[in-house]
């Protein structure tokens, strides 16, 4: 036999007291979360009493981050897909509870499939079209400060036959170490114009993502040439200037604030 709770028994108002045997419990009348209390009417007495236990579990539950599938309002959903929509339908956790959307909203649309989980503490609109580079839209959107470069770079503007296993980013110093559980990154650090200077912005799956110029990357390939390989930076310097994707004179100036034009020099001249 069921009891409704009132709609007006707030967070409580989609559940109902069932009773099936010697339990007690309180339930969603859609599914999962349990409240229960054990040993039938015993230590429940009264509805009221039923629904203030069920509503003690209940808070204990949403603490710990359990999902509680109640329904938010729909000015709640509406609340949080205008706050994904104004930056592109793709945010971190930290950025929508400073929007006010409130966590069980969050997670109720995500179980719902209303949100996708992109990676930890990363969501994304399920409806918007399918990601074509979700690793740097993932890496941009949780790593602000960070620069696509060096061999994911490379890929970006499509001069290398290398298969990134990982995405490469520049850091300015001081800046604490990123921690993603995907996708894999690897790290450098550079400082002053090296960091600064042949910054490109690109919208990828809505998101703006910092990559280095291909003139700056080739010029950062041969000052860490040591890490990915000469003959990566080579083959980068050979392509771009075959297909004229660059100009002499800026990979001149890269590689100079880069420190390394002694040792693009040789390579330069005898590619052309």
């Amino acid at each position: 036999m069921g009891v409704a709770l009132p709609a007006n028994w707030g967070v409580l108002g989609e559940w109902t007291v069932m009773e099936t045997g010697q339990r007690m419990q309180a339930c969603q009348t859609r599914e999962v979360a349990w409240a229960c209390s054990w040993g039938g009417a015993r230590g429940w007495g009264s509805v009221r009493t039923m629904r203030g236990r069920a509503q003690t579990y209940l808070d204990l539950f949403g603490s710990i981050g359990n999902t509680v599938h109640m329904r938010p309002s729909d000015r709640s959903i509406e609340h949080a897909r205008n706050a994904l929509l104004a930056v592109g339908g793709i945010a971190r956790t930290s950025y929508l509870l400073r929007a006010g959307v409130q966590p069980r909203t969050l997670y109720w649309m995500r179980d719902e499939a209303m949100l996708e989980q992109v990676s930890r503490g990363l969501y994304r609109l399920a409806d918007l079209p399918a990601l074509t580079s979700p690793d740097l839209a993932t890496v941009a959107a949780r790593i602000p400060k960070g620069v696509i470069c060096l061999i994911s770079a490379l890929a970006f503007h499509e001069v290398t036959d290398e298969i990134p296993h990982r995405v490469d980013v520049a850091l300015p110093p001081g800046s604490e170490e990123p921690r993603l559980d995907y996708p894999p990154i690897r790290t450098y650090r550079l400082s002053g114009r090296s960091y600064l200077d042949g910054i490109e912005e690109h919208v990828i799956d809505g998101v703006t993502v910092r990559v280095y110029s291909l003139a700056k990357t080739i010029a950062d390939c041969f000052k860490f040439r040591n890490r990915i390989g000469t003959d990566v930076a080579v083959q980068a310097l050979r392509e771009a200037l075959r297909g004229r994707r660059v100009r002499v004179e800026d990979l001149v100036r890269f590689a100079r604030v880069d420190r390394v034009d002694n040792v693009m020099r040789p390579y330069l001249e005898a590619v052309l």
